[in-house]
């Protein structure tokens, strides 16, 4: 059995057909690449993967089991990381990293282990109003490793990331990967390591056959 499908899925939004009869299948382990040109729907459909917006049609399943009998079991498995990086500003990166650790339950030792791997330990008690757009990603990406969610959904990771923080990503999703996690992302950069060992899933493919809601359907 796979562990999270997609079956003939289609996205509104405003109103307006954004790509419809799109299908993809994913093992444990497994990754997905979302390419294809601005405006194809990369954003949008990591944000219905994410609960976050309905499909207009179609269904969404893990391990068998339609997400919609149990959105809260789904949002609980799913981490997803948008164009926002939702920094609290008053928060430290060791505050902000902690209160997740205990939030998910995990063991505290981790908190070090990310602030570590993502070259945050000098920053560790600077409040988070106080760091950079890159400082910031960074925060937010090491909060994947002490939250562990099966379901990685990732958008443009990479934005503002130097070639270290970039290697301490492809590290974190080779070992999300190794105890089985998936990950969906949409990505302009390439990651050795990634993107050369993930399905590719061009939403270029997916447009609707005609400027309306009925594509949806047809």
């Amino acid at each position: 059995m796979s562990q999270f499908e997609g079956y003939d899925l289609g996205c509104l939004r405003g109103g307006w057909p954004v790509f419809a009869h799109l299908d993809f299948t994913l093992d444990a382990g497994d990754a997905l690449l979302l390419v294809g040109p601005n405006g194809s729907g990369k954003s949008s459909l990591l944000r219905l993967l994410a609960g976050y917006i309905p499909p207009a049609v179609g269904e969404l399943r893990w391990q068998g089991v339609p997400v919609a009998k149990d959105p809260d079991l789904h949002r609980a498995r799913t981490r997803y990381l948008g164009h926002q990086d939702a920094i609290k500003a008053p928060l430290t990166p060791r505050e902000d990293l902690a209160f997740w650790t205990k939030l998910h339950a995990q063991p505290h030792r981790l908190v070090e282990e990310a602030l570590k791997a993502f070259a945050l330990e000098a920053l560790a008690d600077r409040p988070g109003r106080l760091l950079s757009a890159g400082q910031r990603r960074r925060l937010a990406l090491a909060r994947l490793t002490v939250s562990p969610g099966p379901l990685w959904l990732l958008d443009e990771p990479t934005v503002g990331l130097d070639t270290a923080s970039q290697k301490a990503l492809v590290a974190a999703i080779a070992r999300h990967r190794a105890a089985g996690g998936n990950l969906v992302m949409a990505t302009h950069q390439a990651l050795p390591g990634v993107t050369d060992r993930a399905q590719r899933l061009d939403l270029a493919h997916y447009r609707p056959r005609a400027p309306d809601a009925e594509a949806l359907l047809a």
